[in-house]
């Protein structure tokens, strides 16, 4: 007998820590044929989701999908996503939160999301995942302003705004 897996665990714990402390529940996802999601809203082969308690409406967390029903444009709509297609879920207003490795879309789901886009009548969406890295901070922090030029010198942090979740390999 195999174990189950501790993502859907690790899904719901997080999920409650994020309305445990008031916070909005996020949840990115990889999206392919087994995902049903408004396509509009995919980008780069995956989307971001407010799951929180008044965004949805019959929220179920199994270990099999993530299940609800929430408003797009005004319009209700059945969403589910396989728990193995889960990247991320995290709190909006801090970022916290965790990601996991996303599985690999096979050729045939990329075949049957495709099908699907011809068949759909919202408009097409990129399905293949784009994932960057960041390199991990060095902890030789000193630069050498002698040698620094607009190439060289980092981005100056941005304030405010919303939190961004990103992924470090």
């Amino acid at each position: 007998m195999s174990e189950t897996s501790t993502k859907p665990y690790l899904l719901r714990a997080i999920y409650e820590w994020c309305t445990d402390n008031g916070y909005t529940p996020y949840l990115a996802a990889r999206v392919d044929a087994h995902t049903r999601v408004p396509m509009q809203f995919v980008k780069n082969g995956e989307i971001v989701l407010n799951i929180s308690f008044e965004a949805t409406s019959g929220l179920k967390m199994d270990n099999e999908f993530v299940n609800f029903s929430a408003r797009f444009g005004g319009v209700s709509r059945d969403i589910s996503v396989p728990v193995d297609n889960v990247i991320a879920i995290y709190a909006r207003e801090n970022g916290q939160g965790m990601a996991f490795e996303p599985s690999i879309p096979t050729d045939s789901d990329m075949t049957e999301v495709a099908a699907e886009q011809e068949t759909s009548s919202e408009p097409p969406a990129t399905v293949t995942p784009i994932l960057t890295s960041v390199p991990s901070p060095t902890s030789d922090a000193k630069h050498d302003l002698s040698d620094s030029g607009p190439e060289k010198d980092p981005e100056p942090p941005k304030k405010g705004g919303r939190p961004t979740l990103t992924r470090i390999k």
